[in-house]
């Protein structure tokens, strides 16, 4: 009776695994590949995933309006890049680049131009060896107008004097004068301390403490490209400019002595007779700059404001000619006046020489060199009057700064 019984439990417990089997759609085998025909769904989810192409991340992105003067830059993750070119859409010109040494980084050299386009195309290679490739656009600031930046002295000038101001003229007005500013660099090799000062919104002079220290170089840099300068007006270019500085020659005018000592470097070299501005024309007084030297001109009062028929007009040719201001100030030969000079003040503003003296001084006097004129009974020169500068007390001028 114990037989039977022990044969049914067995065909009952195979049932239920027969049965739990078809309900979980699982087949048992021993065999692998047999397994694998008969799970063809996981076979799949076991495959490996093919290789992901690198990440191209291309700068500044589509739709934002460069600096020129920044670099376009490409960076890869997952991989590097193996080629990238950049091209201006409107003229097709390649742009140079360089690329790390890990393949990782592409940055571009030397400035771009404004309101361009740039075509930029990447080359990939993932880190699992999968090829890849991205394009994108990349464009640079429209600006409404560039202004140019004049230098003072021009590069092309020799040595120059310890009077003369750097000088910066721009041929459109600049109203963000602090940002303009903050990309004007004036440096010695003989440490002065200098500053800037702004005579309009097109006009900045720059100059040290005391005059210039003899046997200077200074270098000048306007690094202006690709900077607002205000309203939408950028800088036009970068410009460099080295500037010498020659011996210290300055001559000292006195209208009551009638007599101009001539100094270099501090040694008192020679005194010569003069003649200032008479009473009805007095010449400035303080330090005036010579800003051109001329062997002959023609000096004519109408040029200010006297005119033919009127009191006090002149129209000759004069010689040894060395501008100190522009409201009509020169220094030069004056043979029609030598019985005044050392006596009396009868010129119409300029300093008037016996003909050897004013040789000496054309010979010995250039661009930049000071004549400081005093007691003159005339104003001072005006700070605007090419070049009023060292009228102003160090204090005053440093306030013309915009910083």
């Amino acid at each position: 009776m114990s037989r039977p019984q022990r044969k049914s439990w067995v065909s009952l417990c195979l049932g239920v695994a027969v049965l739990a089997s078809i309900g979980l759609g699982v087949t048992v085998a021993t065999d692998p590949d047999a397994a694998a025909e008969a799970l063809p769904g996981m076979g799949s989810a076991v495959a490996a995933a093919p290789p992901a192409p690198a990440t191209v991340t291309i700068s500044p992105a589509s739709g934002t309006e460069m600096d020129p003067s920044d670099p376009i830059t490409v960076t890869t993750v997952g991989g590097v890049a193996r080629a990238v070119h950049v091209t201006n859409s409107g003229t097709g010109k390649a742009v140079a680049g360089t690329l790390s040494p890990d393949g990782h980084t592409w940055t571009s050299t030397g400035d771009l131009g404004y309101a361009s386009t740039y075509a930029v195309s990447v080359d990939t290679t993932g880190d699992g060896g999968s090829p890849g490739h991205r394009d994108g656009t990349v464009d640079t600031v429209s600006p409404t107008q560039q202004a140019y930046p004049s230098l003072i002295p021009a590069p092309s000038s020799p040595s120059v004097g310890v009077g003369q101001p750097i000088v910066v003229r721009f041929d459109h007005p600049v109203t963000d004068r602090a940002t303009t500013e903050k990309h004007l660099h004036v440096t010695s090799d003989k440490k002065q301390e200098g500053s800037w000062y702004w005579l309009s919104d097109d006009e900045v002079h720059y100059r040290p403490q005391v005059y210039w220290k003899a046997g200077s170089t200074l270098t000048v840099n306007t690094d202006l490209y690709g900077v607002d300068l205000g309203g939408g007006t950028y800088g036009a270019t970068d410009r460099t400019e080295t500037v010498k500085i020659h011996d210290a020659w300055v001559a000292k005018a006195d209208g009551k002595s009638e007599q101009m000592q001539l100094f270099d470097n501090g040694r008192l070299v020679t005194t010569m007779k003069i003649s200032l501005g008479s009473p009805g024309f007095p010449s400035h007084t303080g330090p005036h700059v010579i800003s051109d030297k001329q062997p002959t001109i023609t000096m004519d009062s109408c040029t200010y404001g006297v005119c033919a028929g009127q009191p006090g007009y002149y129209k000759e040719k004069v010689d040894l000619d060395e501008r100190i201001s522009n409201d009509g100030e020169f220094v030069h030969a004056a043979p029609w006046s030598v019985g005044q000079q050392g006596s009396s003040n009868v010129s119409h503003g300029c300093v008037n020489l016996a003909p050897a003296d004013a040789q000496f001084f054309f010979d010995h006097f250039g661009v930049g060199d000071v004549v400081e004129i005093t007691n003159s009974g005339g104003p001072p020169l005006p700070v605007y009057d090419t070049y009023g500068d060292w009228e102003l007390p160090w204090s005053q001028w440093q306030q013309g700064s915009a910083l």
